[in-house]
């Protein structure tokens, strides 16, 4: 028998209504819901149900939102005695893989990414930043783009997703020059982001430092299950290691391919996309075709992954 990874999903894959049928059909998803709104001070039901996608676009909206969402839909898979080998989030969503690890509760997790999300944007002025998608390069001439427009300012890769799949992020300029030098090295396309600020660069290193400073606020406990961090892709060593890693992580690229090979070559062979959309099996299917890959976002998801999974 193989073993099962438990990814969440990160900023962007938000969407109004998420998780709100899974809410109505399980009390303890519903109960998550109850408890965002007693950690943050407001009602995360309607912002996410009945609220306009505007609203929910605002970092510091988006980031709990989506733990939110993502964590509602873990619970029916534990409810059902399904429980994951290791987990796994790109971004945001290594913050709900903590949750189902063990080493914090929802309420403090929730409340800690809406301060991460307004710490990242108020990092960068809007406008001065911005991320691009490059489609189709490897990551070497990514790389070599990069540091050839860095002359125009700060340009870097952010997000190891897939096999020719990169994005970079930094000033705006250099980012568009480095997107010119990418087309150029044969990239099958490159596309600026609609994104707030230019996250996982060393722009964001402001919001690294006041991040780290509420983490030291926070006991973490010992994982009930490994973890992989999006920093080293290696699972976390102890509890201690947490801040550090979770601090960091703002300003420093996601290894998100790095961390599933890993997991892979510790015999995961089924991957749960636990939360909004399904970006992260996209992913998986450029990673490995073998690997079985479900994604839980709504009812008929959830179902399908019960019936699915146990086979």
């Amino acid at each position: 028998m193989g073993k099962i990874a438990f990814i969440f999903p990160g900023q962007g894959a938000q969407y109004k209504g998420m998780a709100k049928d899974i809410a109505a059909e399980y009390r303890s998803a519903s109960d998550i819901f109850d408890q965002a709104g007693e950690a943050l001070g407001f009602d995360m039901r309607e912002m996410i149900f009945e609220g306009d996608e505007e609203t929910l676009k605002i970092t510091e909206n988006t980031q709990p939102a989506i733990v939110t969402a993502s964590v509602a839909c873990l619970m029916p898979l534990l409810e059902a005695g399904i429980k994951p080998d290791f987990t796994a989030g790109l971004s945001l969503g290594e913050y709900s893989a903590h949750v189902a690890s063990g080493t914090m509760d929802f309420k403090t997790a929730v409340s800690l990414v809406r301060k991460r999300g307004k710490y990242m944007q108020e990092a960068v002025p809007l406008g001065i930043g911005t991320m691009a998608a490059i489609i189709g390069l490897s990551r070497e001439d990514v790389e070599d783009c990069c540091r050839e427009a860095s002359q125009y300012g700060v340009v870097e890769p952010a997000n190891y997703n897939c096999p020719g799949q990169i994005s970079i992020a930094g000033e705006t300029r250099a980012v568009e020059k480095a997107m010119e030098l990418c087309r150029e090295r044969g990239a099958k396309r490159t596309v600026q982001l609609a994104v707030s600020a230019p996250f996982h660069c060393s722009m964001l290193t402001p919001a690294r430092d006041r991040l780290r400073a509420e983490l030291e606020n926070i006991e973490f406990s010992d994982f009930k299950v490994p973890l992989v961090a999006n920093v080293t892709a290696e699972i976390v060593g102890s509890p201690a290691e947490i801040k550090d890693l979770l601090a960091r992580q703002v300003c420093s690229p996601v290894l998100w391919e790095d961390s599933i090979r890993h997991m892979l070559e510790l015999g995961a062979d089924t991957f749960v996309e636990i939360g909004p959309g399904k970006v992260l099996s996209g992913f998986m299917r450029k990673i490995d075709r073998d690997a079985r890959t479900f994604n839980v976002e709504d009812l008929s998801s959830l179902e399908k992954t019960l019936e699915e999974i146990g086979k």
